[in-house]
């Protein structure tokens, strides 16, 4: 009896680092040397941290603005056999970045996607929140305009442990609106500059963090936004109490 051979991996997603080059995988490092071609968000970002690998593969522009032109065209570079790595310019692809269309459309043509575990910002900044982690919403980046505050307002009652992601120029705006609609006393946590030499974690209630970051004269750097859920989780020990009885 011969045992069929698995199909071959295509498709890669590999994370890379948010800001530390030290916060890459060696199986990272490897299928990056391996694959035929690698898909940058931007090949400049990407470029910078192949050569930091000494790392020499061809390399192609996949982004927000031309992934829905470029996956039929991948699509039949893969369906011919070659392989390929999805990097953005810092975490892992698919979260709140390119990725998830070409992913899905591999898989509906049979062709294997692997997607390898490494950095990704919202983990290290819900952890650092001291909120509870064992239940959490990632929410992304918010609506610039339509529907963002509908979408403020569905998350009011939220009981979970809320996570965002956010750019430097709207988080004062944000963090004035969400004391608004959740409430000024809501704990919330910012981390910005993640594993980078200025990074930073800033815990208290809304109201006092939009006017702490409405004070500065500058922001920098990516931003993870963590709200605390709506009320308080039942505790482990009422879980172990009721698993008991």
């Amino acid at each position: 009896m011969t045992t069929a051979t698995p199909a071959p991996t295509l498709l890669y997603l590999v994370p890379t680092p948010i800001g530390n080059l030290e916060d890459i995988t060696l199986r990272a490092i490897r299928v990056l040397g391996e694959v035929d071609t690698v898909l940058a968000e931007d090949t400049r970002t990407s470029g910078r941290l192949l050569q930091h690998l000494n790392i020499k593969k061809p390399m192609l522009s996949y982004h927000l603005h031309n992934e829905h032109q470029q996956v039929q065209r991948l699509l039949e570079r893969l369906e011919k056999g070659e392989t390929m790595a999805l990097v953005s310019d810092a975490g892992t692809p698919g979260i709140s970045d390119p990725g998830f269309l070409l992913v899905r459309e591999c898989l509906a043509r049979g062709l294997k996607v692997e997607c390898l575990p490494g950095a990704t910002a919202f983990v290290p900044a819900l952890l650092k929140s001291g909120f509870g982690a064992e239940r959490f919403t990632f929410e992304g980046f918010l609506p610039v305009k339509k529907g963002r505050q509908t979408r403020l307002k569905e998350l009011a009652a939220e009981t979970r442990t809320i996570i965002f992601y956010e750019s430097p120029h709207r988080i004062v705006k944000t963090l004035e609106q969400l004391a608004e609609v959740l409430g000024p006393e809501r704990m919330a946590s910012v981390s910005r500059e993640l594993t980078k030499l200025f990074e930073e974690t800033v815990t208290a209630p809304l109201a006092e963090l939009a006017a702490n970051f409405a004070a500065r004269s500058a922001i920098k750097g990516e931003i993870v936004l963590v709200v605390q859920g709506h009320k308080e989780e039942r505790t482990k020990e009422d879980r172990y109490t009721d698993d008991e009885q």
